[in-house]
């Protein structure tokens, strides 16, 4: 996916390099957690119910895949690129890249698939409408 989705700006500490200066592989799910959360979070989605704007609040990631492709070095602002494959009816596959700040560079690529858990029970339930609609400038278009 070349268009399309959102591009959220995200921060490489020093402390996120490993030894030879480069961004450590586990980091990458982090950046990628931190560009959904920032943005899910201006929509008004919190972790509690009492706050959020969704009652959609217990999503846990199911599923990571990433493939690097070329090492961010040094600290920076590189983008997240962050879609939405295909939303289900308890769970979403979100499509990431990991890109430089004049997206010209892929540094990583991949998905990764959160599911809408009742906080109860920890056992999958429907996403709401309200976050459906919310979800739609995210949904992958032919």
């Amino acid at each position: 996916m070349t268009d399309g989705g959102h591009f959220e700006p995200v921060q490489v500490h020093f402390d996120d390099l490993d030894a030879m200066g480069l961004l450590h592989n586990s980091r990458y799910a982090v950046l990628v957690e931190r560009a959904i959360v920032a943005y899910w979070v201006r929509l008004g989605w919190a972790p509690d119910t009492v706050r959020s704007a969704f009652k959609d609040v217990f999503l846990a990631v199911r599923e990571f895949k990433v493939t690097y492709e070329t090492p961010i070095a040094g600290a920076g602002e590189p983008l997240v690129h962050f879609w939405i494959e295909r939303m289900g009816r308890t769970s979403a596959v979100y499509g990431f890249r990991v890109l430089s700040p004049d997206r010209s560079v892929v540094h990583a690529e991949g998905y990764r698939v959160n599911v809408n858990l009742d906080p109860g029970t920890l056992r999958p339930v429907p996403f709401s409408a309200e976050l459906r609609t919310a979800a739609g400038p995210l949904l992958k278009t032919a």
